[in-house]
């Protein structure tokens, strides 16, 4: 059994002395530094979901003999619950690599996760030629390898397992490009995740060209160098099932004039925090989310139909923007901005709003400003920061007290509606006594 579970868990066996710990609760099990004298901890790991190993390298098993596994072997691999595997502080040999992968067809492992990584030389990957794996999520965060670039017969060496791949993540590894050819490998691929690396504008229209990712539904770039809208709508022109989109914590900017358009499929469309002074166009025609949060925007002057989730917290806004441009909408958040009013008779007329959050805002507590938020705030609806994160900025009289506090009797706030009755009521006497 001990080789087959050193196989499993890719040779985990380091020069630093250490042992497994297993949680029962998470079905979580994590190994530090093991050494042959305790390696048998790992025998408490096959009862876990998610197994986790931490520190070392694994260049002293390059020449570990590898052979093919006996019928119980492969049935004692099959039987194990283990869907996750993470290699955390690794410094790890290819070539390795591609002779233990194999093994992996006989799991149940759905996941592999690789996180601060180095990954040194290359790897002979023919012996992965027709192999199917089970893994359909593959991650890897803050890792150091070869340059993709020239690496096309390696992935299609792979083809077979990667072309099945459904979840791929490749973040914070200061990706420069992305060929063309490995997007042409992963015909399954649902969500691609790019986030914190070093793409730029110049980088996009090679990596999502023609054949590229042909069933990718969720892409993100977010804090990448991308700085041209037009550029990255062009880009993404040929994927054709894309639903989400994020493109946050970029710095784009808006270009001249630009006819290109979205793919019609785009539902979510994340421009949060992307330095963005202006809404940027054309925005996609289907949209059911966007998010603009954390700009400097002054105003939003926009009409999207279908558009269901709108946040716009961490702008410049001075006043909301007109709601009957989003009919179905149910959700909109306006935090820390410059509003000093909600629009109550637009708000009311929306009968699929649910969700509002407009805290931090500097209110003018007049009748109709403190009467509409406590209208909403009846509703039940304004419901994320109420009633602490709503104060009033004017008038004098009420500056620095809560919104909920703020008398808004008819009394108080209409003295017509009280005044005209009583005046009529008054001029019919007289009548009456004449």
């Amino acid at each position: 059994m001990t080789v087959a579970v050193l196989l499993l868990l890719g040779l985990g066996l380091l020069e630093a002395e250490g042992r497994c710990f297993f949680n029962r609760t998470t079905e979580h099990c994590a190994c530090y530094n093991l050494t042959q004298e305790s390696v048998h901890s790992i025998v408490q790991c096959l009862a876990a979901s998610v197994v986790e190993f931490r520190g070392g390298e694994l260049e002293r098993y390059i020449a570990f003999p590898i052979s093919d596994l006996d019928p119980s072997t492969i049935e004692m691999l099959g039987s194990l619950i283990i869907r996750t595997i993470i290699f955390g502080d690794f410094l790890v040999p290819e070539i390795l690599l591609a002779r233990v992968l194999r093994f992996f067809s006989y799991t149940q492992v759905e996941e592999l996760v690789f996180e601060s990584c180095i990954f040194k030389g290359r790897g002979n990957w023919d012996e992965m030629a027709d192999q199917h794996l089970p893994i359909v999520s593959l991650r890897f965060h803050n890792v150091t390898s070869a340059p993709l670039a020239g690496r096309e017969q390696d992935f299609s060496s792979l083809s077979s397992w990667l072309e099945t791949l459904q979840e791929l993540a490749v973040t914070g590894s200061h990706v420069t490009s992305l060929p063309c050819g490995i997007g042409r490998v992963f015909r399954a691929l649902r969500s691609l995740d790019m986030a914190q690396n070093s793409l730029g504008d110049e980088s996009l229209m090679p990596a999502f060209c023609k054949g590229a990712f042909p069933q990718l539904q969720v892409l993100s770039l977010r804090r990448n160098n991308l700085t041209s809208y037009h550029s990255v709508c062009e880009s993404v022109q040929l994927l054709r099932e894309l639903q989400q989109l994020d493109l946050s914590q970029n710095k784009l900017l808006a270009d001249a004039s630009s006819s290109c358009q979205w793919p019609v499929s785009l539902q979510i469309f994340n421009l949060s925090d992307a330095g963005l002074d202006e809404v940027l166009t054309p925005l996609p025609p289907s949209l059911e989310v966007l998010d603009m949060s954390r700009n400097h925007l002054r105003a939003v002057d926009i009409s999207l139909s279908s558009l269901k989730k709108l946040f716009l917290s961490q702008n410049l806004l001075r006043a909301a923007p007109s709601l009957r441009n989003y009919p179905l909408l149910d959700t909109l958040h306006l935090d820390n901005n410059s509003i000093t009013e909600l629009p109550w008779d637009e708000l009311k007329l929306l009968g699929h709003l649910r969700d509002v959050a407009a805290a931090g805002n500097p209110y003018n507590c007049s009748c109709s400003g403190a009467g509409g938020l406590q209208a909403l705030a009846g509703t039940g609806y304004l419901g994320q920061g109420w009633p602490q994160g709503y104060t009033c900025h004017s008038p004098p009289r009420y500056q620095g007290r809560l919104v909920k506090d703020v008398p808004v009797s008819v009394l108080q706030c209409n003295s017509a509606a009280v005044i005209a009755p009583v005046c009529i009521a008054l001029a019919l006497l007289g009548v009456a006594g004449a």
